[in-house]
């Protein structure tokens, strides 16, 4: 496999707006997207953000129906460099850490751990109960990486499309995708104004 490829599921959770701003980041990228959509998912697309669902899918390269688990990414074989689930509602956790693989989205995370790729969950829920933490810990032990999408206050955001871009540039970080709009921290003391900035600085 010569260009990067990565699955994106984006399961029903408030928050759809991550998975919709990843697809458009990873295409900036040049990275080859397989997109799969939960039903609710496309509910709360209509209601958060307000756009048809097809809309979405454009900005994917491949778009694979839920129901269809016999499709390339359910496999193995089929090469790709991880999966990210942005949001990822706790039902999606919940079926990720137990093993059930009833939709095309939850089998596409399992066949990522199972070959021991990258699977990053953006959970998304607060406050959580001790099934949530318990599910949280079962997932992190078969090799997935919870990242909650907490803003980075240092990087002193000015907007929601800011914070989401934060977000997503760090959980890019962890496929090894540089986003020159990721603010870094530069080190410093605590109150000092200036000591973090782009990635595109020197």
């Amino acid at each position: 496999m010569s260009a990067r490829r990565i699955v994106v599921g984006i399961s029903g959770a408030s928050g759809v707006i991550l998975g919709v701003r990843l697809l458009e980041i990873l295409r900036e990228l040049e990275v080859e997207t397989h997109l799969v959509v939960t039903r609710a998912a496309i509910l709360t697309i209509g209601h958060e953000l307000g756009r048809p669902i097809d809309s979405v899918k454009a900005l994917a390269s491949v778009v694979h129906p839920l129901v269809d688990v016999g499709a390339a990414i359910a496999s193995g074989s089929f090469r790709t460099d991880g999966m990210i689930v942005a949001p990822c509602s706790m039902r999606t956790l919940a079926a990720i850490a137990t093993g059930v693989t009833d939709t095309l989205l939850t089998r596409a995370a399992d066949v990522v751990l199972k070959e021991r790729r990258r699977l990053v969950l953006l959970a998304r829920e607060t406050p959580l109960h001790l099934g949530h933490l318990r599910n949280m810990v079962a997932v992190t032990e078969m090799g997935a990486v919870v990242m909650p999408p907490v803003p980075a206050f240092y990087a002193a955001p000015t907007s929601l499309d800011s914070i989401v871009d934060q977000i997503l540039g760090r959980a890019l970080d962890l496929f090894e995708l540089d986003w020159a709009r990721v603010t870094r921290w530069r080190g410093g003391r605590p109150g000092e104004p200036g000591r973090s900035g782009s990635s595109r600085e020197g």
